[in-house]
């Protein structure tokens, strides 16, 4: 059986989507489409490894797929939809819970981060949710996967599970006449300058919803002079910019911001710093804020507009639920008479 080049990624609907999820995966999620057959997610399933309201929950998958649809994403040539629509996300979760090895979930850096001290009392879900994330991928084999670089080890993960379970079923799945191996083993894609947006306040942490701080993120939704102000207050040092990329490197929050400018004008950094190197920084953020401001406003009023119809978000990702369905369905049938289940 043939592999088909699909790209597959997801966005968690946690809410107050910011110019990190932005510039760290939405926009790549528009580039790739002119190359790709991709399927683009809202893991629902993913957010409530920690507890959601349930309200609340609908509207973020509505948020993350109205910013989808803003940025340029097209729902009609790709497949928008969200996970908990598709029940074999679940299902082949559960077959790679007995797949994967509690060794490799140990080694999982983000589940210690995220749990922090009180790890005895995480869920299970946020434990073996790299092992769903698996799943997410390889229920659609697909072959590219555009991750960050704080993903990448749960790739490499996916990578593991594929590669054990067409060793632990080679026998049937020659048999059953699937070649030496039914799952691909999928490719990270990792582009862009400003793969990784750190905070305006300190340069060295990544941009978060979670930073109680407000101004230390820009949100999609934000106006312009929202954008302005917090652009003008984001951290810097005292020297002018560098107009090297070298000097750049001990220099986070001069580092940060010039990646954003980069990946907003779609340029490189060493372009950014050809115009700019040298200059104070108040020159440089009144540059920024009116880049930032053409590029996100646009998408904020746009989102906003979406959002005003649900019915009609819900009916786009009902649709794209349909088409992923038509994908899965099969590929889980296939999936379950290899292991040896009878269906």
């Amino acid at each position: 059986m043939s592999i088909e080049q699909r790209v597959f990624s997801g966005v968690q609907p946690t809410g107050n989507l910011h110019l990190g999820n932005y510039l760290g995966a939405i926009t790549r999620f528009v580039a790739l489409q002119e190359d790709y057959d991709c399927m683009y997610c809202v893991v629902d399933l993913h957010a409530i490894t920690v507890w959601q309201d349930p309200e609340e929950l609908r509207h973020n998958t509505r948020e993350v797929t109205a910013a989808f649809l803003a940025a340029g994403i097209d729902a009609d040539k790709q497949i928008v939809f969200n996970q908990s629509q598709v029940s074999g996300h679940a299902e082949l979760a559960w077959i790679f819970n007995c797949v994967a090895r509690i060794g490799w979930l140990n080694r999982m850096t983000q589940f210690k981060e995220k749990a922090g001290k009180n790890r005895e009392n995480a869920s299970v879900g946020l434990y073996a949710y790299p092992n769903l994330m698996a799943a997410d991928i390889l229920l659609y084999r697909a072959t590219h996967v555009p991750v960050g670089e704080d993903q990448k080890q749960h790739l490499e993960l996916a990578r593991d599970i594929a590669q054990k379970f067409n060793n632990d079923f080679a026998t049937s799945i020659k048999a059953k006449g699937h070649g030496e191996a039914f799952f691909p083993l999928p490719e990270p894609l990792i582009t862009g300058p400003a793969t990784r947006v750190m905070s305006l306040r300190d340069g060295t942490q990544k941009m978060s919803k979670s930073d109680p701080s407000d101004l230390s993120r820009i949100n999609l939704a934000d106006d312009a002079d929202t954008i302005a102000k917090k652009i003008k207050k984001a951290k810097t040092d005292p020297a002018p910019l560098p107009e090297s990329e070298a000097e750049l490197e001990d220099r986070p929050e001069a580092r940060n911001l010039v990646g954003i400018y980069a990946a907003l004008a779609e340029v490189s950094p060493r372009e950014v710093l050809g115009e700019f190197g040298g200059a104070q920084f108040s020159a440089f953020k009144k540059a920024l804020t009116e880049l930032t401001v053409a590029k996100i406003v646009p998408i904020g009023d746009e989102m906003r507009r979406l959002l005003a119809d649900p019915d009609a978000i819900d009916q786009v990702l009902a649709a794209g639920s349909e088409k992923a369905r038509a994908i899965a369905e099969p590929n889980m049938a296939i999936i379950k008479d290899i292991v040896g289940f009878i269906t």
